[in-house]
């Protein structure tokens, strides 16, 4: 399945990178990508489609929708 590309925002001082959501099979490259724009905060605005264990492995907070106030 072809996912879109990885858009990245700036506004104010603050980037911000906007993705699909990844599955367990297509979450290693969904990894290298958040690396690549050396994401350490990732914030969900739906559930996860993913087991955030590797995610969290790399160094990347992975903070769900539910965890943001």
């Amino acid at each position: 399945m072809n996912r879109p590309a990885a858009v990245e925002i700036t506004y104010e001082g603050m980037r911000f990178l906007i993705t699909h959501n990844p599955t367990n099979a297509t979450l290693n490259k969904f990894t290298e990508e958040l690396k690549k724009f050396e994401v350490n905060t990732l914030v969900r605005v739906c559930d996860a489609t993913y087991d955030k264990a590797p995610v969290e492995k790399e160094g990347i907070e992975d903070r769900g929708a539910e965890t943001v106030s």
